[in-house]
């Protein structure tokens, strides 16, 4: 028995119903919008809260953490109610809600960071989620709303939704790319996050109008929920507005601000993301008022007799507390000065009197690029003060940057690097190993409960390749009203112990400066 094709009738496929699709223009840009909007919130959230608990690997971390999990949540829920509801409906309250929240956000962060401030992982993690975690949520419920309409047509389900997700994706880079390069160093956060928060309100209103004009309902939405809506919009702002601000510069890589000493009329104090990092006094320059620049103060004066000139190389400008001292006690000396943060040198010109000349040349970049770049045996004296919040950078802190800072050196040349730890001390075990590693001389400076491990501070490490004047620094550092321990030779070894070597391929700085 035979048959035919022709016996075999194949029904056709079903018409795609496309009545409910948004146009494709539509979609990709409310997919591109919101997954950049991601991103943006991520990058900026890291801005809010570095003044109140820093900007550590442990911070990062947890935005980037906090963001994915928001991310997630928000498409799986944005999932589950596109397969329970019209999307069509939901589309434009998720953006206005999403820019509501991100307004909210402001205000939040501020008083929130106010309570937390400088606290353990778990004020951390909170103030990251109450930074990030609602409106990133609601924005990435947007992208399944959307790919739910566009999938009218089964036999397309791979085509539209890879484009939707490489454009989401497209999205994230671009707004990535642009916040970073751009928006930080040209606008403040506050700016950018209230700007992000109209955009997606209007888009989220506009959207709205187009669906309900399309459906062919002319009336607005119930008067109830637009007038709430508007009411949080507006509570939001004007909360953004009167919380506490920590910052009177925002740079892009600090929040700044400068305060009166209200004990010294002439002194100034340099905050950054709300922790200490410089005084100054502005009306003698060999005032030094913290006790680790005295230190350094110190070896300077044993490195070169008073009134010889030095050229010295400052890793870190801070508020250019130590040039201005070399500058004062050593009349012709060159300070050559690496800071990372231009808008940082700016407001020390406007508000500390620094005034690059002569004796004081400022270069704007990274210490670890610009010390590579550094003739060979071109300084007297390297310092090394170069913090991110209260921790000093990775690739500052390396064998491989302590050979950088060697090479640099004359000889006979010496190198100081401040460093800050906490109980159980190991990041400065470590670091004195590092530096240990290349120099053939180094003793360390610190308060003798420091070195105890009883409690955190600044330690100063004294490096050399020739023999340091221990005891003309033992002698200096005894004039001080508060004399620290100078730790040499076999105290210093049994203090270091086993300590890690720190490497470009493995220096695990954050974890070792993790309490026990």
């Amino acid at each position: 028995m035979s048959s035919s094709s022709s016996d075999v009738m194949v029904d056709p496929a079903p018409a795609p119903d496309t009545s409910r699709a948004l146009p494709n223009g539509l979609a990709a840009f409310l997919v591109f919008l919101s997954s950049g909007a991601v991103l943006v919130l991520e990058t900026v959230s890291l801005r809010l809260v570095g003044p109140y608990v820093g900007v550590t690997l442990q911070v990062t971390s947890s935005v980037i953490g906090i963001a994915l999990a928001a991310i997630a949540y928000g498409a799986w829920t944005g999932g589950w109610l596109a397969d329970r509801r019209d999307p069509r409906p939901l589309l434009a309250p998720a953006l206005v809600l999403a820019g509501i929240a991100s307004a909210v956000t402001l205000p939040v962060v501020r008083y929130a960071g106010e309570v937390l401030r400088g606290g353990a992982a778990s004020a951390i993690l909170l103030l990251v989620a109450a930074a990030v975690f609602v409106p990133a949520a609601l924005l990435s419920a947007v992208t399944p709303l959307v790919v739910k309409l566009q999938l009218a047509d089964l036999r397309r389900t791979g085509q539209v939704v890879g484009r939707l997700s490489s454009i989401g994706t497209l999205g994230g880079i671009s707004a990535t790319l642009v916040t970073g390069f751009v928006l930080v160093a040209a606008l403040p956060s506050t700016v950018i996050l209230i700007a992000l928060a109209a955009l997606l309100g209007v888009t989220g209103l506009v959207l709205g109008v187009y669906l309900r004009r399309q459906e062919g309902a002319g009336r607005a939405g119930p008067g109830r929920v637009k007038a709430a809506l508007a009411v949080l919009g507006l509570v939001g702002a004007g909360l953004g507005a009167v919380a506490p601000n920590p910052c009177d510069v925002e740079t892009a890589y600090h929040c700044a601000r400068v305060a009166v000493d209200p004990s010294r009329d002439s002194g100034r104090v340099l905050y950054l993301n709300s922790a200490q990092h410089s005084y100054v006094d502005l009306a003698d320059p060999t005032h030094l008022e913290y006790a680790y620049t005295q230190w350094i103060g110190a070896a300077a004066d044993v490195a070169a007799p008073e009134g010889r000139r030095l050229d010295a190389l400052h890793l870190g400008g801070g508020g250019f507390t130590m040039p201005r001292y070399l500058s004062a006690t050593r009349p012709g000396s060159h300070n050559l000065v690496f800071e990372i943060d231009g808008g940082l040198v700016e407001l020390d010109r406007r508000e500390l009197g620094v005034r690059p000349g002569p004796e004081l040349r400022a270069v704007v970049g990274d210490a670890r690029m610009l010390v590579a770049a550094e003739p060979a045996g071109s300084r007297d004296f390297v310092v090394g003060d170069a913090f991110g919040h209260l921790v000093v950078p990775w690739h500052l802190a390396t064998r491989e940057m302590a050979a950088e800072v060697r090479r640099v050196l004359r000889p006979g040349g010496m190198y100081v690097q401040n460093v800050i730890d906490y109980p159980p001390g190991r990041f400065i075990r470590s670091e004195v190993a590092t530096v240990a590693a290349e120099f053939r001389h180094v003793a360390l400076v610190a308060p003798a409960d420091a070195l105890a491990g009883a409690v955190g501070s600044n330690f100063l490490i004294v490096a050399s390749d020739a023999p340091l004047p221990l005891d003309m620094l033992g002698q200096r550092l005894g004039t001080l009203d508060r004399a620290p321990d100078l730790l040499t030779g076999d105290e210093l070894l049994a203090f270091v112990d086993d300590a890690l070597v720190l490497t470009d391929d493995y220096a695990p700085v954050d974890q070792l400066l993790a309490t026990a």
